[in-house]
């Protein structure tokens, strides 16, 4: 880090928290709800080429044309049966079908259990996240130590800045939770 004044060292720890938060949205968006979404697709990686894994999103188009269903349209033809098998085997529970050079991929509606097995997930990435936001604020706290030649007053006042920072990150992600939760659950 090693950042010079305490006014950076706060936006640094702010900036690492942030991209904290801008992780665990972008995890959340990969979590199946009752609702088709392109995102879902964005962990899936392709053997393609020779063996070199590559993000669905870079070797095909995906589309959600109907709540219930995602299609899957490949750039490279000779790619639709590596997609396919991607697709199968990722832990994502679905049932891909090729037509025409299209792979439809059905969204199955979840069970209650399947529900319950996804918020489990959801609490997870949180902590994850939590973890990396607290993980940003003892990393400026040991700045803070090491700045000479600044009054008591100002690193306290830094070290207030920080745990009301953290706070609202943790607070958001809390947030993130309960409205992914939500979404999940609902039927």
């Amino acid at each position: 880090m090693s950042a010079t004044t305490l006014p950076e060292i706060v936006k640094q720890a702010r900036g690492g928290m942030d991209k904290a938060m801008e992780n665990v949205r972008r995890e959340f968006a990969t979590i199946r709800s009752g609702k088709a979404t392109t995102s879902l697709l964005d962990l899936v990686r392709v053997q393609a080429y020779g063996g070199t894994e590559m993000p669905l999103n870079q070797v095909a188009s995906v589309a959600a044309p109907e709540p219930r269903l995602l299609t899957v349209t490949p750039w490279d033809k000779s790619l639709t049966q590596a997609i396919d098998k991607a697709l199968r085997e990722s832990d994502l529970g679905l049932n891909p079908v090729t037509q025409g050079g299209v792979i439809r991929v059905p969204l199955p509606p979840l069970t209650e259990e399947r529900r319950r097995e996804l918020v489990k997930v959801v609490h997870k990435l949180a902590e994850e996240g939590r973890i990396a936001v607290r993980h940003a604020r003892h990393t400026s706290k040991e700045e803070l130590k090491k700045i000479e030649h600044v009054s008591d007053d100002d690193k306290h006042r830094a070290d207030h800045d920080l745990q009301k920072a953290t706070d609202d990150h943790i607070k958001s992600i809390d947030e993130l939770v309960k409205a992914k939760e939500a979404e999940i659950m609902e039927v």
